[in-house]
């Protein structure tokens, strides 16, 4: 017959056994779920523990000759992941007996972290939280408040050692301080902290005026920015027309032939309009007096110097333009 008990162990260490009797010619092999059947074998004096490499180097039976009746095993440093079912097979002919075995591996509270959620103003509800990363369930949560004499909480908190949660109401001044949690199970305990500072609420008020004052003198900087940049732009674009049309009215200048045919042109048709009948109202005036001898004198210099004056062909070669003086005969009519 065989003899066997469920086991339990903490991580890190404790072990899982299966105690049989003493018996002649017999084999026993342990197996560990469905998807791994076998995890040890003693046949024939030899142990065979190869066969699972998670459990390598960590199992190992209890007697060191398991013939003798102790097919106990020994699982070292324990991990949560070997929490599961084990069973034992024994066999001798002309039968078979088996056994299977729960175990439970516990794993104490880690990696414990404490926070803050809410505002930290006076009037508000501040909820302490606590939580473990690792550890087994049941997990429990205590907190408490550090502070010099005491280490009770609040009045008006509300604890849920479920959860790990604690609720201050209407939190005042005197609630600040340092609050520690403790995680705790049926392995061992974890410890995390948290620093409350309970300030008066802030001025809203002042803080949203600040801002739309703020807001106010940027929009007054970015319109003033933007006129400037049109006028600015108005006034480039003024001088620019300005410029445009100052070249656009200058006329090229006129030539010399062009201003002496234009003089030429209109003394002719200034003569052209003197008829007889336009020439009545200039009557001439009868010249009393006697031709002396300086006059005389005058014309026969002026006959000197028209002697004297250039050729026409000379005058052409100097750009010369010639000239047609109309001439008037004694009645007054132009020849």
């Amino acid at each position: 017959g065989a003899v066997a008990a469920g086991s339990r162990g903490e991580a890190g260490g404790g072990a899982a056994r299966a105690a049989l009797w003493n018996r002649r010619r017999w084999c026993c092999w342990w197996g560990w779920r469905c998807s791994v059947p076998q995890i040890i074998l003693y046949s024939g004096d030899r142990i065979y523990n190869h066969y699972h490499p998670a459990l390598a180097g960590r199992l190992q039976f209890t007697s060191s000759d398991p013939k003798s009746g102790d097919g106990s095993v020994d699982i070292l440093n324990l991990k949560s992941a070997d929490t599961g079912t084990y069973q034992c097979k024994v066999k001798k002919a002309p039968g078979v007996e088996s056994l299977k075995i729960q175990l439970n591996v516990l794993v104490k509270p880690a990696s414990t972290k404490c926070s803050i959620e809410g505002s930290q103003e006076i009037g508000k509800d501040i909820v302490l939280k606590c939580a473990s990363q690792e550890g087994t369930p049941l997990l429990y949560y205590d907190w408490r408040r550090v502070v010099t004499g005491t280490q009770g909480l609040p009045a008006t908190s509300v604890l849920n050692k479920n959860t790990g949660e604690l609720l201050l109401k209407n939190a005042s001044k005197d609630y600040s301080g340092t609050y520690s949690c403790v995680a705790s199970n049926r392995v061992g305990t974890d410890e995390c902290s948290v620093e409350l500072n309970v300030t008066p609420p802030i001025n809203t008020a002042g803080v949203i005026a600040g801002a739309i004052l703020g807001t106010l003198l940027g929009l007054a900087l970015l319109a003033f920015l933007v006129i400037c940049c049109c006028k600015k732009h108005r006034e480039k674009k003024y001088e620019k027309e300005v410029h445009h049309e100052i070249r656009e009215d200058v006329l090229p200048p006129k030539s010399r032939s062009s201003t002496a045919r234009s003089y030429i042109g209109s003394n002719r048709s200034s003569l052209g309009s003197m008829s007889p009948s336009n020439m009545e109202g200039y009557s001439k005036t009868p010249y009393s007096q006697v031709p002396s001898e300086d006059f005389e004198r005058t014309s026969g210099q002026n006959q000197t110097i028209a002697s004297s004056k250039v050729a026409a062909p000379n005058l052409s070669r100097m750009g010369a333009v010639p000239v047609m003086i109309p001439a008037q005969s004694k009645d007054g009519s132009i020849v």
